[in-house]
């Protein structure tokens, strides 16, 4: 029994990894679609600290709700585990963690482009991407604000799908 707990545990590690790479990866190519002209790694080279802000907000952003996703894999596995993985059940309770997981991962990038996009129409007179150009870390922080409380908001969401459908 110990055994098998330190197998399942190791199993839901290995995805967790997997998943959050996947979604880093995945954030920092959309962050790169929406920053316009920004030149994400060239500016982090030169040492843009505004630039540097908003990659580590995406980051935060997607860690915050990959976690609560992996919460939703860790119980689904719980649940497969309790009514035998290989059965039917098991194998819906899998897959539907596993659905829950990437749907978060959706939500989080879509969000934060949403909300990204939404800001930049609503600060008229400040144009966001171009003061990131110019390393301007107030601007950076009020992005990194957004970003993070949209992450947070999203969060109670698919914390909620988890527990819709588990």
């Amino acid at each position: 029994m110990l055994l098998e707990n330190a197998l399942v545990g190791l199993l839901q590690l290995v995805v967790a990894i997997i998943f959050a790479v996947l979604a880093l990866y995945i954030g920092f190519s959309v962050l790169g679609k929406i920053t316009k002209d920004i030149d994400e790694e060239k500016e982090l080279a030169k040492g843009n600290v505004a630039v540097g802000i908003i990659v580590a907000a995406v980051f935060v952003a997607i860690a915050i709700v990959v976690e609560s996703g992996v919460k939703g894999l860790s119980a689904g596995i719980s649940k497969a585990l309790s009514v035998g993985i290989l059965s039917a059940d098991g194998m819906i309770a899998i897959g539907l963690s596993v659905a829950q997981l990437v749907l978060g991962i959706a939500l989080a990038v879509g969000a934060i482009y949403l909300a990204l996009n939404i800001l930049d129409k609503l600060t008229k007179g400040v144009e966001e991407f171009e003061e990131l150009k110019k390393g301007n870390v107030a601007v950076a922080l009020e992005m990194a604000g957004v970003i993070i409380a949209v992450a947070v908001i999203i969060q109670s969401g698919v914390l909620g799908i988890t527990a819709a459908l588990l």
